[in-house]
């Protein structure tokens, strides 16, 4: 089969594979044919400067390792299952939760399974990723998508819920003031999610595409840190107060300063952009401030069917970040080069073929 296949820095290939086959199904499983894959950040930050998430030896619970079939944001229509598998059959839609847990260490039998000490992920540390004709993951991994979700909206679930949960781990409030910093992918689908949560969103953006795109859609006023004082600006805006909730999903530090400073006295900041260097910031404003400064990492890992519930409904419109639909031979050329580029005019970039 043809799939996308990452073998190192600056080095991804679509590629002739071995493919998965019916016979080759475990009962638990469920062999796909994906029809959406969304280019996430993780997979940018390993084109540019990888491996990092990518293991060059066997993962310690999948044994996966380079080279690795790409794709871990997809929708996909079932093929086959195992005997075991009763909640979809074949012909079915779904969207895919792309995190491998153990179900045993300390973390995953609290619940917590996306903290799993030795999580892998489909598409980065599996066998199979969803830039391929086909793919196998777990009977737990799929969610079925109702008719009211397209093929296109169930690719973008994945990176739906990050943003989601960075404004959740904020415990954002309709009428709360929420500051998304970065208008990328997770930045964009924080301040859609944010207005469906009846917040008044402020998003700052230095890239003009990226800050026109958040204009078109009417949620959100949009400034430019390098035009404005972005914390100045939010205080102006709220009668010197500041943001109840400043969700950084940039990953640089200037953004992460920038919340701190703009949010208000006992407000919170949600760090949900990775950071690809050290950040320093001053305790002494936490402590000044009473501000609540937290972290997410990816996920709920049960929470795929409140999302694709909340897309189907039309309160949270993921297709909108949307700014181009390529195939997979465009992967390096229209998918890669164009996100890396920090003045370029894409936003997110899904990979497949047509259908819906």
């Amino acid at each position: 089969m043809r799939a996308a296949v990452y073998h190192g820095k600056h080095d991804v290939r679509v590629e002739d594979v071995a493919g998965p086959s019916p016979a080759d199904l475990g009962p638990d499983d469920v062999l796909l044919r994906p029809l959406w894959c969304g280019i996430c950040g993780t997979d940018l930050h390993e084109y540019a400067v990888g491996p990092i998430v990518i293991p060059t030896d066997p993962h310690p619970l999948t044994g996966a390792r380079l080279p690795q079939i790409l794709g871990h944001e997809f929708s996909a229509e079932v093929a086959a299952t195992g005997a075991e598998v009763a909640h979809v059959v074949s012909g079915d839609r779904v969207a895919v939760m792309p995190l491998v847990f153990c179900g045993r260490c300390h973390h995953c039998v609290r619940g917590m399974n996306h903290l799993c000490t030795r999580m892998a992920c489909t598409g980065l540390s599996w066998a199979w990723g969803g830039i391929a004709e086909l793919a196998v993951v777990g009977g737990y991994q799929v969610a079925k998508l109702p008719e009211a979700v397209s093929d296109v909206q169930g690719a973008l679930v994945e990176p739906a819920a990050v943003a989601a949960y960075g404004v959740d781990r904020g415990n954002v409030r309709p009428g709360d003031v929420v500051l998304v910093t970065g208008a990328g992918p997770i930045g964009g689908l924080a301040a859609l999610y944010a207005h469906a949560c009846g917040a008044e969103v402020l998003v700052s953006e230095p890239n003009r595409h990226r800050a026109a795109l958040i204009q078109s859609l009417g949620i959100a006023e949009v400034l430019d840190p390098t035009q404005v004082d972005v914390a100045e600006a939010v205080r102006e805006r709220t009668g010197g107060v500041g943001a109840d909730v400043a969700v950084e999903c940039a990953g640089n530090a200037r953004a992460l300063h920038a919340c701190i400073e703009a949010t208000r006295s006992h407000g919170t900041v949600v760090q949900t952009g990775l950071h690809v260097a050290p950040a320093q910031i001053d305790p002494a404003t936490l402590s000044l401030k009473d501000l609540s400064v937290i972290g997410t990492w990816c996920y709920p890992v049960y929470d795929w069917p409140r999302i694709i519930r909340l897309i189907a409904s039309g309160r949270y419109p993921v297709e909108r970040v949307v700014t181009a639909q390529i195939a997979p031979e465009q992967i390096v050329s229209q998918g890669f080069e164009a996100l890396v580029d920090p003045q370029g005019q894409q936003v997110k970039v899904v990979v497949g073929g047509e259908r819906r």
